[in-house]
Formats: C-alpha cells, structure tokens, sequence
C-alpha cells in the first residue's frame, strides 16, 4: 500500500499528516489556515488521495510557519508513500481552466528538487491569507519531496480563482505522475535506473 503517516513536533508547529495515493479523495484538514484548509481538499478531491492534516501552529505571529511546514510535512509523507518509485508514470501535466483563470502545472519526479512559479496575483491577500504563502507552501514541498515542479499562469485576474487551479492542478498532475504503469514492469522509470 502506498501510505505515509508523518508527524512533526517544532517550536512554531506541531503537524500530523498522513496520506494514502491510491485513495478516493476522502480527507479530513484542520491546519488552522482557512484558505489552506480549502487548497487542500481540493488537491485532495481532484487528485483522488486520501489526506488528513491537522495542525496546531503560531498563528498569532503570522500563517507563514504554519503553511510552510505543512508544505514540508506532506512533501515527507509523499517522499515516503512513493519509496524507490518503481513503476511509476514519474511526469504528470495538467492545464486547469477555473473560470477566468487559466493554469498549467506539470511536474517531474525526479528526485531532484527544482521549482519555477510563472504566477502573478494580483492580490496581495485572499481574504487574510497572504498570496506569497502559496510560493512557500510548493517550495517546501518540493524540498521535502524532490521533485521539478513547474507552475504558468495563462490567464487570471480574480486570486482565489488563480490560487485554485494551481491547487487542483497540482493535484492533477501529481495522480499522474504517481500513477502506476503496467508497462514498466516495476521498473524505475529512469535511463539510469535511480530517480535522485
């Protein structure tokens, strides 16, 4: 089975995570970050894993902790569920309509960590959620779980919608990319036998 359960204890945050990548999208999300609690389900919907995070962090200074480590905590959780990564499709591209907004995002599971964002918000908030928090929460899932993770806005002007096609998007490409091909044989997908 293809789960990881992690949970992490720090001075600015104690966060439990646990994830399921062949689920149905079944989740439960308390991290205490409204708008992070709907990102979620809604990666988690749309990308038919089932994933469960709470959180108890230092929102009185600020959300940025909070969203940050939960970023790095589910990227653990993934890193651990996929293992040596045999038999996977490894890239997963998803181009997302969301009304107005248009987004791509693809992404390789390479073992290697790099992340290029080509997103702007024209918003510095979304109701009390700082925008550039969604840049934090991906770079340390990406940190945590190495992967190339790329993100292009097409079009957009509201951002709540633009914040939601990245999100589902993300969980569109990443099903993809976790998907098991028969074709491979258990295989790694890699010319070099190791994805790192």
């Amino acid at each position: 089975m293809r789960k990881a359960e992690r949970t992490r204890r720090t001075a600015e945050t104690v966060i439990s995570c646990s994830i399921n990548l062949d689920g149905t999208g079944e989740n439960n999300i308390a991290t205490s970050v409204g708008f992070l609690d709907h990102m979620l389900t809604l990666f988690a919907v749309h990308g038919r894993f089932d994933l469960n995070v709470s959180c108890q962090g230092d929102t009185w200074v600020d959300d940025h902790h909070s969203v940050e480590d939960i970023g790095i905590v589910l990227g653990i959780c993934l890193a651990d569920a996929l293992g040596d990564k045999r038999g996977i499709r490894r890239y997963g591209s998803m181009w997302l309509p969301m009304d107005e907004a248009l987004v791509l995002c693809a992404l390789d599971l390479s073992g290697r960590t790099s992340m290029n964002m080509d997103v702007r918000f024209e918003t510095e908030k979304i109701g009390t959620f700082d925008t550039q928090l969604i840049k934090e929460f991906f770079l340390g899932l990406t940190r945590a779980c190495p992967m190339s993770l790329h993100f292009l806005k097409m079009a957009g002007e509201n951002s709540h919608h633009i914040a939601e096609a990245m999100f589902k998007g993300f969980g569109r490409a990443l099903s993809e990319a976790v998907e098991i091909d028969p074709r491979l044989n258990n295989a790694v997908p890699s010319s070099k036998g190791v994805l790192a």
